[in-house]
């Protein structure tokens, strides 16, 4: 089975980020212009945590809050769980489906490299078992 490092490089190193500052609002506005469900949320250069849609659905929403006054710190998820660039497709697999989680920041060294989504696990999933399919088919049908 692949690792992390595989889906990256099908994605490209772009990261999508925001500060502790920046209102719910301001974050809400770049996650639908960039058509993302989470952005990390950095603080200088140093890792602070994650901010998803359910961060908003269930920390802003259902609290009666108002996000255009609302810092992304004071909903942000600031311990998420991490996976590294070594993490196996299946690790991240059961994490994301156990602990109910959508997104995994990606962290090597302690720096910041990216960041998968249940999305994107599926999706390399679906082409690996492709790949393997078709070579069984050629290794049967000996073409």
């Amino acid at each position: 089975m692949g690792k992390v490092r595989n889906i990256l490089q099908g994605k490209g190193s772009t990261i999508f980020f925001v500060s502790p500052e920046t209102t719910v609002y301001e974050a809400l506005e770049l996650m639908f212009e960039k058509n993302i469900g989470a952005l990390l949320v950095m603080d200088q250069d140093k890792f602070a945590g994650i901010f998803t849609e359910r961060d908003y659905a269930r920390k802003v929403i259902l609290k009666g809050k108002a996000s255009k006054e609302i810092p992304i710190r004071e909903i942000m998820s600031e311990s998420p769980l991490i996976v590294s660039s070594d993490t196996t497709i299946e690790e991240c697999m059961w994490l994301m489906t156990n602990k109910f989680i959508r997104h995994l920041p990606v962290i090597d060294d302690g720096k910041l490299v990216g960041i998968i989504s249940i999305g994107d696990v599926v999706k390399y999933i679906i082409e690996e078992q492709k790949f393997i399919i078709g070579n069984l088919e050629h290794y049967i049908t000996g073409i």
